[in-house]
């Protein structure tokens, strides 16, 4: 399949021949046409960047590429992975998520690295009964070891139209945005012995499942399968990232997210979500850590 870079180049040509051979008062349909053509090629195409892995069939690439629908029912979730494998970057997706009673399903959006001591960055949304909210569920894990979870509600219906989701993950900080606002930041603590997810590249991973062992107010609420299947939507993928392929990393020319912060702004729109929209947060759980919280709570 030709690159995007190579479509765009082709779709210039076209339609700069297309207009020398009009009249410049005449509307030049082939040159619209092609043009509608070029916006779709540069947008990113889910069949250049993912494999559907499992589902037996419920996972679909629609629209020539431009959207993944994910479905779950009684028999089997879905999920798809990135073809490359990333070691930092800035990576992007819109989902629209399970309306109605999703309860018992989990739909997720993460990086994961593989082996046994493996680095993991979670977005998984919780499903909900009608009319209560999911919960955005939230995850590091460094070298195997996670437990450090923070949960919230969002300020949107997340099922009622798409909403981007994004990671950031540079050599300093992670950071968890919603629509562009931060909902969350992970540093990178080494100095005071906090492992940092920095060495091992990771894939993206997307999937829907049942979890009405655990997900809906602690597995209280099953799923209700007279609602399957359920299904979850996803466009618009981006990575401004450094891929990596036999062992040497390759980075997009863009790569401002190396030195990406949160700014004065940025820092209070993070207090806001977490003042008003966090529910549960790992180092505030005293029941969890009698002993102490983890070192990276004091900062």
């Amino acid at each position: 399949m030709p690159s995007q870079k190579l479509l765009l180049l082709i779709g210039i040509a076209m339609i700069v021949i297309s207009l020398q051979w009009l009249p410049p008062s005449q509307p030049n349909p082939l040159a619209l046409l092609l043009l509608a053509s070029l916006v779709v090629a540069v947008a990113g195409n889910f069949y250049q960047d993912v494999d559907i892995t499992w589902g037996d069939g419920r996972g679909k690439i629609l629209n020539n590429g431009n959207l993944i629908t994910l479905s779950l029912d009684k028999a089997s979730g879905s999920g798809f992975q990135s073809k490359n494998q990333y070691l930092y970057g800035k990576f992007d997706i819109q989902l629209k998520l399970v309306p109605g009673n999703s309860a018992g399903t989990v739909t997720t959006f993460y990086m994961k690295s593989p082996g046994s001591n493996w680095d993991e960055i979670d977005f998984e949304f919780l499903g909900n009964l009608s009319g209560d909210p999911y919960i955005v569920h939230t995850n590091v894990f460094s070298q195997g070891k996670g437990d450090r979870e923070q949960q919230f509600h969002l300020w949107f219906d997340p099922t009622a139209d798409f909403h981007t989701y994004s990671i950031l993950w540079n050599n300093q900080r992670i950071i968890f945005l919603v629509d562009g606002t931060p909902i969350r930041e992970f540093k990178n603590l080494e100095s005071i012995g906090v492992p940092f997810p920095k060495q091992q590249p990771m894939r993206i991973y997307s999937s829907i499942w049942n979890a009405d062992d655990w997900a809906t107010r602690g597995g209280l609420v099953k799923t209700d399968w007279s609602g399957a299947p359920f299904t979850a939507s996803y466009r618009n993928f981006k990575a401004e990232a450094c891929t990596v392929s036999a062992g040497k990393p390759s980075c997009t020319s863009n790569n401002s997210w190396q030195r990406q912060q949160l700014g004065a702004t940025s820092q209070k729109r993070l207090l806001w979500v977490q003042k008003n929209h966090m529910i549960y947060n790992y180092c505030t759980d005293t029941k969890r850590f009698p002993q102490g919280f983890p070192p990276e709570c004091s900062h």
